[in-house]
């Protein structure tokens, strides 16, 4: 799409995601942790946890399948429709927290616990880049009510 401008700044205006970014996101990391899972590779689980660490505190530029998305993706083939960023994040702090966990277990001698949550980040996440349906959104809707949060606000629609 030549000359592109995205409704939602993907880097500014933070209340909002295109819903493709975090889909995206939900891919390379689901893909990556299935990856450790199949061969073994428990080094991938940390990378993964400060990988979403990095994008959860210094935002969406530190986030290297966000970038690719916004830079890549998002200017050949358009804006998808905007949500409430809330939820992705949440399911991203989850995922960290999981993967955080399974890091600190590989690195106390106990892999099946972190092979556990390893492949239950791998499971979820994949489930979500493939289905749209978002553990994580689900369980952040069920904390804070649907409409009340969850909404996209007016300025950005």
């Amino acid at each position: 799409m030549t000359g592109f401008t995205p409704t939602a700044h993907p880097y500014r205006d933070l209340d909002v995601i295109d819903a493709h970014g975090p889909r995206t996101n939900q891919a390379v990391i689901g893909t990556l942790a299935a990856v450790a899972v199949l061969t073994g590779a428990w080094w991938i689980a940390p990378l993964l946890a400060l990988q979403l660490l990095l994008g959860l505190t210094l935002g969406r530029r530190w986030c290297l399948p966000c970038l690719g998305y916004f830079e890549l993706i998002q200017p050949r083939f358009g804006e998808g429709p905007l949500e409430d960023s809330r939820p992705p994040r949440f399911a991203n702090k989850i995922g960290a927290g999981c993967l955080t966990a399974a890091t600190v277990f590989f690195l106390a001698g106990m892999p099946a616990a972190g092979w556990v949550l390893t492949g239950l980040v791998a499971a979820l996440a994949l489930l979500a880049a493939v289905t749209g349906f978002c553990t994580g959104c689900w369980i952040h809707r069920l904390i804070h009510g649907e409409c009340e949060v969850c909404d996209v606000p007016a300025a950005a629609r």
